[in-house]
């Protein structure tokens, strides 16, 4: 495979910039976290009121909300019906709190009505895992041995991570309008308060935009060296 200074040039050409765009994603995320956690919410409103909220007006009272450790690692379990929320969202009265705590509940209420792009991100979540951990040794085995069906099976394997990538796109986005609508037909959060979460929440989305562009990079990179074990 072409190397420049050892360095794999397809790794350059595919890989590297979707990484760079993904560092530059989470920044986003955490410097527009940042600025609306400083930024009071409606009433005192915390990122557990906000969760109730939505899932006390869609009827989901089975859905409980709780405390997690660490920074936004806050999200929905929809095996055990429980939202996790961070501790900086959990009993935080901020903007940003309860922007994120909104779209975790809007995942809830995603699984409660059977929206299918989730469906499909559940159904397919044990194929993802299966294939992200045979295709590179499937690739690499491939090109060792000089057999490029070999080599095309594991991009296909990996193709399952591209897919999975994909289809969360709708699914966040879509929590995301289902928060921000939430919010604004509860009539508690004003329209600075829903500007605020509506631009946390689009900062957020670009993580998961950048997650496509790294997985789209990595199977690239992999059907260029298939390619090259074809010509070799």
């Amino acid at each position: 495979m072409p190397l420049f200074y050892g360095i794999d040039t397809s790794y350059l050409i595919y890989v590297l910039p979707a990484l760079i765009f993904a560092l530059i994603a989470q920044g986003m995320v955490k410097s527009t976290f940042a600025k609306y956690s400083k930024m009071p919410s409606d009433g005192g409103m915390t990122g557990r009121d906000a969760a109730r909220l939505i899932l006390d007006a869609n009827g989901l009272y089975h859905v409980t909300v709780t405390e997690v450790a660490g920074e936004l690692t806050d999200h929905f379990d929809p095996k055990s019906n429980v939202i996790r929320l961070s501790q900086s969202v959990y009993g935080v009265s901020s903007a940003a709190a309860v922007g994120v705590a909104a779209h975790e509940a809007g995942h809830a209420v995603q699984y409660a009505q059977g929206y299918f792009p989730m469906k499909i991100r559940s159904a397919i979540i044990p194929v993802t895992n299966i294939g992200s951990n045979l295709a590179v040794p499937l690739v690499l085995l491939g090109i060792l041995f000089s057999i490029p069906a070999l080599a095309y099976l594991g991009v296909i394997f990996f193709g399952a991570s591209v897919v999975f990538q994909l289809v969360t796109l709708p699914v966040e986005f879509n929590a995301s309008r289902r928060a921000v609508n939430a919010l604004k037909a509860s009539g508690r959060v004003s329209s600075q308060g829903l500007t605020a979460a509506g631009k946390v929440l689009k900062a957020a989305a670009m993580t998961y935009v950048a997650a496509l562009a790294v997985a789209l990079g990595n199977m690239l990179r992999l059907l260029s060296l298939a390619n090259r074990s074809r010509r070799r």
